[in-house]
């Protein structure tokens, strides 16, 4: 009996002796990366991120985010690393176990430029097999913009694992960037991955080959060299084909601020310089729907703009059809007076609408299908900006056939080519006026919804415009719908191609330098109108 007793006794005494000595050895390799942190050296943080990174632990990620957030604080007396949530809370990094509270004396852990580097690597490594498809594809992304080698593992583990087409192309595209800066890959391993970057073609990879070193193999060099030159000739493509767009998506506002001037310009040959305004009025009226829905029935946010547009038609509609009546009919054949009236009726108009909602821009949310941009190729397009494209386009085809269907049309376009003859032929010419005056007015107001959500809601929206509309109505041919059209894509796509080579100033000033010098020689605009009347 004693000799068992001090056989416990002796059993006990080494069990203690172990876990006081030996607990600290049982920390592990991951606790001993994370205590790194707190040494406040860049050599020791970069090691503990690969170490982290690569661990398998579920902190990993938190450490590493909080990282490049600047929620990594360590105690250097402590040599105690915290994790601070976003939320306020913190835990100790290497356990996972929440505290009370961040010691003072503790402080964020610093980052230089090679270290973010390599926090971005990490972090896209530690999400390469999210079962999230996008953040899959932007972890591949990420390390091919970082290449740093220590993500090379991860990323061809994914690779053997994937099985979306696209995700699978990223990650060989990030495992590419990692083999060209390695020092160790062979020459055809290199070589591979400048065929691979240089089949991606866009600006990184374009970044990536001309970053590499003069250390480089003669052959990947010269491989390198032509795929730059390669993606450079493609880029130009691009480029040429972004400012097509740009252009086409300036001529659609264009357009759609210029069609409603071209009616009431030609049918009634009135310089209507309050027409800009019109387009304000649908803008505002834009807003004040919006307001109403956000604050009554905000589950219909995404359907404002479809409730907008009728009636912006209206409201523009109406106060064009008030302003023909009560101005405008006395200055026919006075183009001067009528000039000066609706320039003096713009400023009223401003004033009135500063009086009402204040001389600052109003905001006019995006619905969601208008929100966001996708890429095509190389060339980015935003969704509302396409929209208004289509939008545009819709408007167009709807007022050629109303004015080709429609009795008001028939009596417009009569009234268009000779007014005396329509006028003896029974047709009231100033209800025609007045009905054309307020069509245009309308169009205008539905141009404000859609402006509405690529500029600023102001009292001078329409100010904005109204110049370009002009030059768009004279281009094209006075009155002409499809001079209208080709006028506006024509000017639009010619000022996006200038403003990059003489600025968006001289730009404007060699356009109208042009319109001026093509109206010498074709006064009547790109397409005339036919009409006995006209001719005369």
């Amino acid at each position: 009996m004693p000799t068992n007793l001090s056989a416990r006794l002796c059993t006990l005494a080494l069990s203690l002796f172990l876990i006081a000595f030996a607990l600290p050895a049982f920390a592990g390799p991951f606790e001993d990366a994370v205590a790194k942190f707190a040494n406040d050296e860049f050599s020791d943080t970069e090691e503990a991120i690969g170490v982290v990174a690569s661990s398998g632990s579920p902190l990993a990620f938190p450490i590493i985010s909080a990282l490049q957030d600047g929620r990594l604080m360590a105690d250097p007396d402590t040599k105690k690393v915290y994790v601070t949530g976003t939320d306020g809370k913190s835990i100790d990094a290497a356990t996972g176990q929440p505290v009370a509270s961040v010691p003072d004396s503790a402080s964020a852990v610093r980052l230089n430029n090679r270290l973010r580097r390599s926090v971005d690597a990490a972090l896209g490594s530690l999400t390469l097999q999210s079962p999230d498809l996008a953040t899959r594809l932007q972890a591949a992304q990420s390390v091919f913009k970082s290449h740093e080698e220590t993500a090379l593992e991860p990323v061809e583990s994914a690779l053997a694992k994937e099985t979306n087409k696209s995700v699978k192309t990223a990650l060989g595209e990030a495992r590419a960037a990692i083999l060209l800066y390695m020092s160790d890959a062979t020459e055809v391993q290199k070589l591979e991955a400048v065929a691979t970057i240089k089949a991606r073609g866009d600006q990184d990879a374009l970044a990536l080959l001309t970053g590499i070193g003069t250390d480089q193999p003669a052959s990947v060099t010269k491989a390198a060299a032509s795929a730059i030159g390669s993606i450079q000739n493609t880029l130009a493509v691009w480029s040429t084909v972004q400012n097509a767009w740009y252009g086409l998506s300036l001529g659609s506002v264009l357009l759609l601020a210029a069609i409603g001037l071209a009616i009431t310009f030609g049918v009634m040959g009135v310089i209507n310089m309050a027409h800009g305004e019109m387009v304000m009025i649908g803008a505002y009226t834009t807003f004040v729907v919006q307001e109403v829905i956000r604050t009554r029935y905000p589950g219909l946010f995404d359907y404002s703009l479809l409730i907008a547009v009728p009636l912006a038609f209206l409201v523009a509609g109406a106060v064009g059809v008030l302003i023909e009546r009560s101005i405008i009919r006395f200055l026919y054949g006075r183009p001067l007076e009528t000039l000066l009236a609706t320039w003096g009726l713009s400023l009223v108009l401003q004033q009135a609408v500063r009086t009402v909602f204040g001389p600052t821009n109003r905001e006019v949310g995006n619905p969601s299908w208008m929100s966001g941009a996708f890429e095509l190729g190389q060339i980015t397009i935003t969704y509302n900006r396409l929209w208004i494209l289509v939008f545009t386009l819709a408007v167009f085809a709807i007022l050629l056939a109303m004015l080709r269907y429609t009795a008001l049309g028939l009596e417009m376009r009569a009234v268009t080519q000779n007014r005396r003859m329509a006028a003896s032929m029974g047709i009231a010419t100033s209800r025609v006026d007045a009905l054309t005056f307020g069509l245009g007015s309308g169009i205008a107001g539905i141009a404000g919804v859609a402006l509405s959500q690529i500029d600023n809601v102001s009292p001078n929206l329409g100010q904005s415009y109204i110049i370009d509309s002009f030059m768009v109505v004279v281009f094209g041919g006075v009155g002409n719908l499809w001079g209208t059209l080709v006028g506006a894509f024509t000017l639009g796509i010619a000022n996006k191609f200038l403003e990059p080579v003489a600025g968006a100033v001289l730009g404007k000033i060699a356009i109208l330098v042009l319109i001026i010098l093509f109206i010498q020689k074709r006064p009547r605009g790109l397409f005339a109108l036919k009409g006995r009347a006209v001719e005369a």
